[in-house]
């Protein structure tokens, strides 16, 4: 964890691209999940056991797995967030009011 704090402190630039990359992947694995989820546990609810071997069990499988995928991409771009932050704030100096 501190190679990748070190990391994500030295180099800004990629850690921006990096933040940017996790929220594309945030986005495309979290896009209409909620929806998909619901359609499969309908299913099992109205047919049952049966429809695991077809195919419902595996999509389940598929569908929690995307779920992790978006907690992932998730909690990376507010890791490269919070380290942009962090970074921003302490290289910025105080001002100086004394005259």
């Amino acid at each position: 964890m501190n190679r990748l704090k070190t990391f994500l402190t030295h180099h800004t630039a990629s850690t921006f691209v990096l933040m940017g990359i996790a929220c594309g992947v945030f986005g495309l694995a979290s896009f209409n999940l909620a929806y998909l989820f619901k359609a499969n546990l309908t299913l099992f609810l109205d047919y049952g056991t049966m429809v695991i071997g077809e195919g419902a069990g595996q999509q389940l499988l598929e569908l929690i797995g995307y779920g992790y995928l978006a907690l992932s991409g998730y909690l990376l771009f507010k890791i490269c967030e919070h380290s942009l932050v962090e970074h921003f704030l302490h290289r910025a100096s105080p001002p100086d009011y004394r005259d």
